[in-house]
């Protein structure tokens, strides 16, 4: 890795400082990373919506599952952000083999309940390890570390829930007349209620997913720079340049 074209000014940080980092890249390229996030998922929205006649549950099931593949796509525009590169949705199609289709079933099993995901997530896609490395890498990776990147993904599943919720909380907002709570909880308002909050939740996770992904990149990368003092280096080949 070339640390002198990063971008970021690597110095030593707490996690949570490292997960701040990452929500700040994440906004400074937010154009280029929404552009390509939602291109592949408002196509995985529309389609797990389209299962909504088979049973009410199934699209958020489905959107909530495929978040680890839709990551992919986030943390591919934002690897390249960090060392100063622009994306286009043209560079993501030409990397589509390695961003989409590598270690795809994996991604969708075992990583999925992984509560670090995006922490790790780099390891597997950006370092091309085998998977027998990758894995040792992983627990290198996250030794002492494992802690905060489980808090962030449950700070970010909370704000999911809860602006998933406020979004859904429209809908009776906006109803004519008033609701008892009677008609609040009856079965005919559950089903009324069941498409919009699918509908809520999935722009919820178009709209956060960016920044848990940017989070979790960050983070990755300040341990990379514990393990392999990377702010001295940036350090010195920024006094002295060859």
């Amino acid at each position: 890795m070339q640390i002198d074209a990063l971008v970021l000014r690597m110095r030593p940080r707490t996690p949570m400082e490292a997960a701040d980092l990452g929500v700040r890249l994440c906004q400074s390229a937010a154009r280029q990373v929404y552009l390509c996030y939602w291109v592949v998922g408002l196509r995985i929205v529309a389609l797990s919506l389209a299962t909504y006649e088979i049973a009410g549950w199934l699209p958020g099931l489905l959107i909530w599952w495929a978040k680890p593949w839709l990551d992919r796509t986030i943390l591919f525009v934002l690897s390249r952000a960090a060392f100063g590169q622009t994306t286009a949705v043209a560079d993501l199609l030409r990397a589509q083999r390695r961003v989409w289709w590598s270690q795809l079933l994996l991604s969708l099993t075992t990583r999925r309940l992984s509560p670090w995901r995006s922490f790790t997530l780099p390891v597997y896609q950006l370092e091309g390890l085998p998977l027998l490395k990758a894995r040792r890498r992983v627990l290198q990776i996250r030794r002492g570390r494992t802690s905060p990147a489980t808090l962030m993904t449950g700070a970010f599943s909370t704000a999911e829930t809860v602006l998933t919720a406020a979004v859904t909380s429209l809908v009776f907002w906006l109803m004519p007349g008033e609701l008892s709570s009677a008609t609040l909880f009856s079965q005919e308002t559950s089903v009324l209620i069941g498409l919009p909050m699918t509908i809520a939740y999935a722009l919820v996770v178009l709209f956060l997913e960016p920044f848990y992904v940017a989070a979790g990149f960050a983070m990755y990368l300040n341990r990379r720079a514990q393990l392999e003092a990377w702010d001295i280096e940036q350090e010195l080949r920024r006094a002295f340049p060859e």
